[in-house]
């Protein structure tokens, strides 16, 4: 069974920038969509950014796409997201995912298979 293992996260000032990483325990960086998604306290889950399986697409919410950037590490079998002039709107459980859907459903949590057990990022103002 594939496993996702997030690390990276932790409690930062605002304006300070993390890099999470999700290392899987096979070979799915390659084969699956890979996204990030974060959930705050008393929120529903929410996508962040999404990356194709042959890296040539980069999805990204609307509001983070300036400050957040997805990318893949194949040989380390390692997903990352660089998120830089953090706030107290970003703190929030942060999750990533695998899958094999479609691109235009890149964005549906719901269509994952497997998810890791999400690392907190915390930023104090």
């Amino acid at each position: 069974q594939v496993r996702l293992v997030e690390s990276g996260g932790g409690l930062v000032q605002t304006g300070a920038s993390l890099r999470l990483s999700c290392t899987a325990s096979t070979r799915i960086t390659s084969t699956h969509q890979m996204a990030w998604f974060r959930q705050a306290p008393g929120k529903e889950r929410e996508f962040v950014a999404a990356l194709s399986r042959n890296s040539a697409a980069k999805y990204y919410a609307d509001s983070l796409k300036n400050r957040f950037s997805i990318s893949r590490e194949n040989a380390k079998n390692t997903l990352y997201l660089q998120m830089n002039a953090l706030t107290a709107e970003d703190t929030a459980v942060y999750y990533c995912a695998a899958g094999t859907q479609v691109l235009s459903s890149i964005r549906d949590a719901s269509l994952y298979s497997t998810w890791g057990q999400g690392t907190q990022v915390t930023v104090s103002s």
